[in-house]
């Protein structure tokens, strides 16, 4: 059994590093595109920030994730294991073809999966399936609402500007909300993964004295290790360095061309977005919202500024990613089942 908790650790930790890899892509790729940052620069840049969110924020999306979706009670390593090898599979397969699909969504796909094929809907919570499930829709209208109302002031505000002028004003303004979408980001991502390595730790405690001792204490209640919040933001954080360029491509240029005043505007109003569902203990996309917030934006030039067709291969990536998770997940658990003991 041990062997097994420690590999879904390792392959979990996988997983947040490729999170850092798809979604931290999204809190840079307007300030690359408006040419604010370079890339090496703005990957630090985001990295930072993504680390910083460890100080900020609590471990209320942890709490959602880790007991919240599924019933804890049925959990054990092969689930987990199962879970999160279909969740990085579809990862990995999105990010090398350059889809920014929402990792988070991968993650929720891939721990219902299991979950749904053996113990049926009696082991699932419909009331934190239908919360994301809601925020699935509303993180990218919320995001653009904000995004367009942002955009329409700032372009009342600073109409009699000089544009050159406009443009240097949000050039610095834009590392700043940047700096808090990253912020967002951490809070809420690297949170999803802490929730599920704790209840794997959680569903095992009290069954072996390694574990006891130095991965969780066997304290009768659902925690989250203070080892485990700063390993996760860590990891998140050298994903975000090893960079997902091809998804900062899509992003930063594939849906609408961005200067720097409509770069700051997309930001903050991600940011705003993300960093509320965080308090709020909500798991919602980072690739969502800022998807929504430069759509947004591209709407106060007219609908043609906005690319379309990449918009529609993006949304149908996310349409896919909890059914394909779900069923890649649900399978595993099926054949692993076969190999591994599973109580």
């Amino acid at each position: 059994m041990l062997t097994v908790v420690i590999v879904a650790i390792l392959i979990a930790l996988l997983f947040d590093f490729l999170n850092g890899m798809n979604d931290a892509a999204n809190s840079i790729a307007t300030i690359v595109s408006t040419k604010v940052l370079s890339p090496g620069a703005a990957v630090m840049w985001a990295a930072f920030w993504n680390f910083a969110a460890f100080f900020i924020f609590g471990v209320h999306v942890a709490n959602t994730m880790g007991k919240g979706i599924v019933d804890p009670n049925v959990i054990n390593p092969t689930l987990i294991l199962s879970a999160l090898i279909g969740a990085v599979i579809w990862v990995w397969v999105c990010t090398h073809y350059g889809l920014p699909i929402s990792v988070s969504h991968a993650l929720i796909g891939g721990l219902i999966g299991p979950v749904w094929f053996v113990y049926g809907t009696d082991a699932l919570f419909a009331t934190g399936i239908y919360k994301i499930g809601l925020f699935i829709v509303l993180s990218p209208l919320i995001g653009a609402v904000l995004s367009f109302m942002m955009m329409s002031l700032t372009m009342l505000v600073f109409k009699k500007k000089h544009p050159l002028k406009v443009e240097g004003i949000f050039k610095v303004m834009q590392l700043f909300s940047s700096a808090i979408f990253s912020l967002g980001h951490g809070g809420n991502d690297a949170q999803k993964t802490m929730g599920i390595i704790a209840i794997l730790l959680f569903s095992v405690s009290g069954t072996n004295s390694f574990i006891d001792t130095y991965l969780y204490a066997n304290t009768g209640e659902f925690h989250v290790p203070l080892w485990l919040t700063i390993t996760c933001y860590s990891v998140i954080a050298l994903g975000t360095v090893t960079g997902g360029w091809k998804v900062i491509k899509t992003l930063g240029d594939g849906l609408a061309k961005l200067k720097p005043v409509q770069g700051f505007c997309a930001e903050t109003a991600g940011a705003l977005t993300l960093i509320g569902t965080a308090v709020g203990g909500i798991p919602v996309s980072t690739t969502h919202t800022i998807t929504g917030s430069i759509i947004g934006v591209g709407l106060t030039k007219g609908i043609a500024s906005v690319k379309w067709a990449t918009a529609k291969n993006i949304v149908a990536a996310w349409v896919l990613t909890i059914p394909a998770t779900l069923v890649i997940s649900g399978l595993i658990y099926l054949l692993l089942s076969t190999i591994f003991v599973v109580s």
